[in-house]
């Protein structure tokens, strides 16, 4: 199971051309490096900012894998979950969508989303 995702940005060719420039100076090893350090730091100056939203909404952070047994648990006693996550949610390969849609009143997911197609599908109302 993947823990990143690739993202594609655009640059001006100004900024490019300076990012580019401190890795040959040796600042860092490619623009990859570069990039993830910039966002790392803009991530590190707003913390309070994160953690008093993840308070608010009650998120779940990191990965959260959930499995056909635990929602076959919420459809015996007749509940439906909600699922606020930062970071990855992975609904298992063995989840139908008739299940999921049942089990399932919401998924709100800040980060990566991992479940089969049709599950997705079933799900795509119930998505914020």
């Amino acid at each position: 199971m993947a823990d990143t995702e690739k993202i594609t940005i655009n640059m001006s060719a100004v900024d490019l051309g300076k990012v580019d420039l401190l890795v040959q100076e040796g600042l860092y090893s490619n623009r990859t490096d570069f990039i993830r350090t910039a966002i790392r730091s803009q991530l590190d100056k707003h913390n309070v900012e994160i953690q008093q939203s993840v308070a608010r909404h009650s998120y779940a952070i990191g990965v959260v894998s959930i499995n056909r047994a635990e929602l076959e648990k919420h459809k015996q006693k007749k509940q439906q979950s909600k699922w606020t996550v930062i970071g990855l949610l992975n609904l298992a390969d063995d989840i139908s969508p008739e299940l999921a849609r049942e089990t399932i009143e919401s998924i709100q997911v800040r980060g990566i989303f991992q479940a089969s197609k049709e599950v997705k599908a079933a799900l795509a109302d119930k998505m914020k």
